[in-house]
């Protein structure tokens, strides 16, 4: 044996943690303060902005109609099954298109990005199939696509809207930031009736730019089916993508 005795080594940097280790009080101390000083850091760089989206031109409110058919999507459980969010991925953009921006969503309340597809994701469904097709597939999903697994929504067909209270949701809308105007709260009901009219008043055409004026669903009553695909046929036409750009949303 060594007539010396060892000398006790000085904490390194390697073994500094040790101290913490030993103390859960310590530990917990350090934890908080780290905790703290990243949520600062990621917070109040927040309060110094504007806006947290970027607008981009195309993008406006849905008129009454399209809301009404994403208030029966909501109502019917469809985001369960289908996502609304083109992730920026190759093989996601290859099938569906564009990747989604943040602004298409600016006026979803609650938005609809989802987390799971049981089916296909419908950001950019509108326009990819007529009208006609739409009946057929939520009267019978199977008749046009063997494998699916969706349930029938041919009560759809029987269930008439009258609009009664469209001028409440579209003000529910606007209280929670929707830039919905007194003209477009008032004529509400009519711009409801008038967009699945082909021959109706096409003043709501101006108050919405972009939306489709025309029967959806080839019945003479305006039913939900009317207004659900009306809600379809708009998801992802808003912004035209073939002259898109990054810059054009600042």
């Amino acid at each position: 044996m060594s007539d010396h005795a060892e000398t006790p080594q000085k904490p390194t940097g390697l073994n500094r943690h040790a101290i913490l280790e030993r103390s859960a009080t310590l530990l917990l101390v350090a934890a908080f303060l780290v905790v703290t000083i990243g949520g600062i850091i990621e917070i109040v760089p927040l309060f110094y902005l504007q806006n947290t989206i970027e607008e981009v031109e195309g993008v406006r409110p849905y008129s009454p109609l399209e809301l009404t058919g994403r208030e029966i999507y909501i109502r019917e459980g469809c985001y369960v099954c289908h996502s609304q969010m083109v992730r920026p991925m190759r093989d996601e953009v290859e099938r569906y298109g564009h990747y989604s921006l943040a602004a298409e969503s600016m006026y979803d309340h609650p938005f609809q990005w989802g987390s799971k597809r049981t089916g296909p994701d419908l950001a950019r469904v509108g326009g990819r199939y007529s009208d006609a097709w739409h009946v057929d597939h939520l009267i019978d999903p199977q008749s046009v696509v063997p494998t699916s697994i969706m349930p029938n929504y041919d009560f759809l067909l029987r269930r008439r809207i009258d609009g009664e209270h469209i001028e409440d949701l579209l003000a529910t809308q606007r209280f929670v930031g929707v830039p919905y105007d007194d003209d477009m709260l008032e004529m509400a009901q009519a711009d409801l009736a008038a967009q699945a009219d082909p021959f109706g008043d096409t003043g709501v055409l101006d108050r919405y730019p972009g939306a489709q004026q025309r029967n959806f669903d080839g019945q003479p009553e305006l039913t939900e089916m009317d207004a659900l695909i009306a809600y379809l046929q708009v998801l992802g036409t808003m912004v035209d993508f073939s002259t898109f750009t990054a810059d054009d949303s600042r």
